[in-house]
């Protein structure tokens, strides 16, 4: 049935490795066992997805699990939301979580680099994401890669 994922954008070479990020159009064993190890270096209050929370997102007209790869291993991850409200597209970046033999390699920045480009070509107007002071490092990339902070308060309604 020919490639399971969408074309991987080369990122060039880090320390002699390929990186590499594409868009999962399926989600087989190696995606699942990706995310049992990146999840919890994310969140320790949330359990990793299941395979079938991860096929949702997957096939979703609506959202992009993007996967980063060094070598062909999966080492980050970043999810791309985007829709419609009456004053544009808009486009939303979650749950960005790169492996901690990777951090430092450019994998957020690829990542990050590729959401960006895929919302521009998708024709969202804003991408938005949210980043905890704590994660310094993170939101130094943020700015680096010309996000900026905005002057807003963000509330959630716990259910």
């Amino acid at each position: 049935m020919g490639s399971t994922r969408a074309k991987a954008t080369p990122y060039g070479k880090v320390e002699g490795m390929t990186l590499t990020v594409e868009i999962a159009k399926v989600v087989d064993d190696e995606v699942v066992a990706a995310f049992n190890t990146l999840i919890p270096q994310l969140s320790s209050s949330n359990p990793p997805p299941t395979q079938e929370q991860l096929q949702k997102i997957v096939s979703s007209d609506s959202t992009f699990l993007l996967l980063a790869k060094l070598d062909g291993r999966i080492v980050g991850s970043l999810t791309l939301a985007l829709f419609q409200i009456p004053t544009g597209l808009r486009a939303w970046i979650e749950d960005v979580v790169v492996d901690g033999s990777a951090r430092g390699a450019g994998v957020g920045e690829a990542l990050n680099t590729f959401a960006i480009d895929e919302s521009r070509k998708r024709g969202a107007t804003t991408v938005d994401l949210t980043s905890r002071p704590s994660r310094e490092a993170a939101n130094r990339l943020y700015q680096r890669l010309g996000f900026a902070q905005r002057d807003t308060n963000v509330y959630r309604f716990t259910l």
